[in-house]
């Protein structure tokens, strides 16, 4: 997420003082606040990846990986300097002075942004989710270990969309 403050009117200030972590807004709240951010950010980037190269590499190597190539695209072609702000974690260099800042999402409005931006995009994946693998609820629990998952899990087994190697106390109840 990238911001130009200089550009950004007193208006569009005011649209994003609204700004948190994304867990701490409601389903609805982040709904409205997803196109405010769209609107006053100078450019996005959104990585995903795939479940089978989170197992093979595991979950926080490939977030600081993804994070990594979130920074350099949207630092692209960007002229003077920039510094990244990163929420928790530094990431190898990529030719831009960067600043991991703890609990991020909660003290920076651009990691505010792109916290939002990022848990829209994933909820909004997970409701498309439901759709192509009917009977987990993806939509309902948006990929986290709920009563109803577990209980989808026991009821039909995993999907193609479960990480095997996703360590927690609620998968190791489950026979998988």
């Amino acid at each position: 997420m990238l911001f130009d403050y200089e550009a950004l009117t007193t208006r569009e200030l005011r649209l994003l003082s609204a700004l948190n972590d994304s867990k701490q807004h409601t389903h609805e709240a982040r709904e409205e606040l997803y196109p405010r951010v769209m609107r006053t950010a100078a450019r996005v980037v959104v990585v995903s990846r795939c479940v089978r190269g989170i197992d093979a590499r595991g979950l926080h190597k490939t977030n600081l990986a993804a994070l990594r190539e979130a920074s350099i695209g949207v630092t692209a072609d960007v002229r003077g300097e920039v510094l990244c702000l990163l929420d928790g974690f530094g990431v190898a260099d990529f030719g831009r002075p960067q600043r991991a800042i703890v609990d991020g999402d909660a003290t920076s409005a651009a990691i505010a942004a792109a916290s939002i931006i990022a848990k829209v995009s994933r909820d909004r994946y997970m409701r498309h989710a439901d759709q192509e693998h009917p009977g987990w609820a993806f939509a309902e629990h948006v990929g986290y270990s709920t009563p109803s998952h577990r209980e989808a899990i026991l009821r039909q087994g995993v999907s193609p969309l479960h990480r095997m190697s996703f360590q927690s106390l609620a998968y190791q109840q489950l026979a998988l």
